[in-house]
């Protein structure tokens, strides 16, 4: 009996490590993700999908980037540019600069998407266009990567980005609703926000819309904008003007599903 058991014990831990094995193989196209993923994760790269902007007839598509070798060189010369000066306005982001370099590095860490203008079947990396070109046709971006490491990796965060020439058309809530479409089937089970700060209410207005929690609330936590001199004028002081941050979470398994009655696929 003794011997039927340890036969048992071996047969099922050899079940488990090879389980264990294929899921991690399903998502070994996704660099960088949960170490623990769901099961609602895809074993397949997640494909392009294409919706109606808030106005109702403009078209756009999603591509899911998996790594930055998948995205015209152009692009990304131009998403770093105009990241870069979002960052240096210091409103939005904690950086305060960022090098084109550091920029590759940290928006293709993991997983993004990039939204473009009309309905597209691929994104084609070997396309050449000017920066007016992309002007006209990038609508916005956004990353999902662990925002923990190791044990906690299943846990992500997300960054966003809307170039200034493409503002006023509510993108803001349709990447939002993208990135509930996307990042469940990345394998991540949870989403938190660390600091998206109060002075912000475009970005705010969105978590709470779209049913983010308000987890947590760090005061003081940023200077903000281009001049940080201290809030006494004439006196050496470091004194500066300081901006709170609330921490949005939401769970990943459980979206509701109103939450896209406004989102149309075409």
């Amino acid at each position: 009996m003794l011997l039927i058991n340890k036969i048992d014990e071996k047969v099922t831990n050899e079940q488990k490590t090879k389980t264990a094995k294929t899921k991690m193989s399903a998502s070994s196209f996704l660099k960088n993700g949960p170490m623990f993923p769901t099961n609602a994760q895809l074993d397949q790269k997640i494909k392009p999908l294409s919706f109606l902007l808030a106005d109702g007839a403009t078209t756009a598509t999603a591509f899911p980037v998996y790594d930055i070798s998948e995205v015209p060189e152009s692009l990304v010369s131009y998403m770093c540019t105009n990241f870069s000066k979002e960052v240096q306005d210091g409103l939005t982001y904690p950086a305060y600069d960022i090098t084109c370099k550091e920029f590759r590095e940290y928006w293709f860490f993991s997983f993004c998407a990039i939204v473009l203008k009309g309905k597209l079947e691929s994104l084609d990396p070997h396309q050449d266009h000017d920066a007016d070109y992309w002007k006209e046709n990038f609508l916005g971006t956004f990353y999902v990567k662990p925002n923990y490491p190791g044990r906690c990796s299943h846990n992500c965060n997300a960054g966003f980005f809307i170039p200034h020439s493409q503002r006023g058309q509510k993108l803001g809530r349709k990447l939002g609703q993208l990135y509930l479409k996307f990042a469940p089937k990345l394998g991540y089970s949870y989403s938190v926000f660390n600091l998206v700060f109060v002075s912000n209410p475009a970005s705010w207005r969105i978590w709470d819309r779209l049913k983010f929690q308000r987890i947590g609330f760090v005061p003081n936590v940023a200077v903000l904008g281009k001049d940080q001199k201290s809030v006494k004028n004439g006196e050496d002081s470091r004194e500066y003007k300081k901006t709170d941050a609330i921490i949005f979470g939401k769970d990943l398994t459980t979206v509701e599903a109103d939450i896209f009655d406004d989102f149309v696929q075409v």
